[in-house]
């Protein structure tokens, strides 16, 4: 089975029933998922700014993003939850979009990048010179997701 059958397999699938069935439920879905991104999103970007020295200067990073962690992680299991399931709603349309084959690849290396270099970076208790460079690219990365994420509407 290729990606394409498996795509047309999926809308006929229960869930994409339960998906498309009521007119509410994929806005509702849809809006988990975006509370889902803004609670990833924004607790990353709390910690990255104030790696940059743009952010909360106590407490240190490293705390910080001990901190905000479980929030990250709820903001993470809640759109990768969420996620597939706007997808079986319509998974032809989106095998064909190329705003979400950019978002999906933006989401691959913002998840590289927050398990490596992001965690690296604000694990250190002493701060090196390349986690700035880090909170760059993660940042740069989420963003490209987001504006991925937008922009499949429009394609």
């Amino acid at each position: 089975m290729n990606f394409l059958q498996f795509c047309r397999w999926l809308e006929k699938t229960p869930i994409a029933d339960l998906m498309n069935g009521p007119e509410w439920m994929f806005p509702a879905v849809e809006s988990i998922h975006i509370i889902g991104l803004t609670l990833l999103v924004g607790t990353v970007t709390i910690v990255c700014l104030s790696f940059l020295g743009m952010g909360l200067r106590r407490p240190p990073v490293w705390e910080l993003a001990q901190r905000l962690a479980p929030w990250t992680r709820l903001g993470l299991w809640v759109m990768l939850i969420t996620g597939p399931l706007m997808f079986s709603a319509d998974a032809v349309h989106y095998y064909s979009n190329v705003a979400f084959h950019f978002k999906m690849l933006m989401l691959a290396l913002a998840l590289i990048a927050h398990f490596t270099l992001y965690r690296k970076a604000v694990a250190s208790r002493k701060p090196h010179a390349w986690g700035k460079w880090a909170s760059c690219v993660t940042l740069l990365l989420w963003l490209a997701v987001m504006l991925g994420g937008r922009a499949i509407a429009f394609f």
